[in-house]
């Protein structure tokens, strides 16, 4: 008889914390970096020991019912009806009904006021955040700047992001910095992304949109206020041209083959939307919606076999020869 395997116990500390926090890295909506995400959390907590004393409370009497099936009356208490019906009152009825009502008004009074879509009139700054299956349009209204997956803001500024979706429902969340709001199909969406200092927040598509909706992240960067503006000028730009012989046949290849009816970039004919603005490529950490770090070696893994590496994405295999290939992509790590 074969012998079954043994539990590991090295499972356990990331299963509890799965289970405990539902993310112990850094997109946890139990790390807050802004004042709304701050509100959530305190209410989570607050949720928690309030479930901890209801079920407290429920085991209790579970524990003495199990003991007046062995002797009549409660420990200590003796055969008091009355009090036996208070605890099952209150335990069973009271306390649940507490804090129902009490999360009810502290959610809809307290916490849904201060994680609600900002008024445009008190925000400085507006940005639209549009969800494709599977990756994020990022544009800044009165710049020609756009981007893709990784969403610039100052810190420290209250920024109203409008939300919507190029095809079905998505869901934009930023769990340390808000609460998430749903990408329906013909009606825009806002939420408030005010970060408190400097940093690096990631974000996901909440709302299943089909085969590689797990694949489907971003980054938000708050950014110092300087180096916010210096990065949004660079973003406006257009392209950088080519300087060498070897990227200027590398442009010739994008603008002929396929790439130039599904990306744009500014500064060339390539007009495409089905896929990311690519004119300031290598200004990005990660590509394909934070799937793969944005380094020749994945790059061009993602080139030569997207389906591979996301299978039902948009993106096909363009099957050129090497020296067009290699062309390719030293115009693509060019576009800075």
């Amino acid at each position: 008889m074969a012998m079954r395997p043994r539990p590991s116990w090295r499972v356990v500390p990331p299963l509890a914390c799965a289970a405990l926090f539902g993310s112990c890295g850094e997109q946890s909506a139990l790390d807050p970096r802004a004042e709304p995400a701050r509100e959530i959390a305190t209410l989570w907590w607050w949720m928690l020991a309030a479930a901890g004393i209801v079920a407290g409370g429920a085991l209790f009497l579970l524990w003495v019912g199990w003991l007046r099936r062995r002797r009549p009356g409660l420990p200590l208490l003796g055969s008091n009806e009355r009090v036996s019906n208070a605890l099952v009152i209150v335990f069973g009825f009271g306390i649940p009904l507490a804090v129902n009502v009490v999360v009810f008004v502290v959610a809809n009074f307290v916490v849904a006021k201060a994680t609600d879509a900002p008024d445009p009139r008190s925000t400085p700054m507006t940005i639209e955040v549009v969800g494709h299956q599977w990756f994020w349009e990022v544009r800044y209204p009165g710049t020609p700047a756009v981007t893709a997956n990784e969403i610039h803001i100052p810190a420290g500024t209250r920024v109203n992001v409008v939300a919507r979706t190029g095809d079905v429902i998505h869901s934009f969340w930023v769990p340390q910095l808000n609460r998430k709001i749903d990408m329906v199909p013909g009606h825009s969406n806002r939420v408030l992304l005010e970060a408190d200092a400097p940093g690096r927040f990631r974000g996901q598509c909440a709302e299943f949109c089909g085969a590689q909706h797990a694949h489907m992240a971003m980054y938000v960067f708050a950014d110092p206020p300087d180096r916010f503006r210096a990065w949004l000028r660079g973003q406006a730009a257009a392209r950088r041209s080519p300087s060498t012989p070897e990227q200027r046949r590398g442009e010739r290849v994008f603008l002929d083959e396929a790439c130039a009816s599904c990306h744009t970039i500014r500064g060339t004919a390539a007009r495409g939307r089905i896929g990311p603005d690519l004119t300031h490529l290598q200004s990005r950490s990660t590509i394909a919606a934070l799937t793969l770090p944005n380094r020749p070696p994945e790059v061009e893994r993602w080139i030569r076999d997207p389906q591979h590496v996301k299978p039902g994405n948009r993106m096909p295999a363009l099957g050129l020869p090497d020296r067009d290939f290699d062309a390719l992509l030293a115009y693509l790590e060019s576009l800075e």
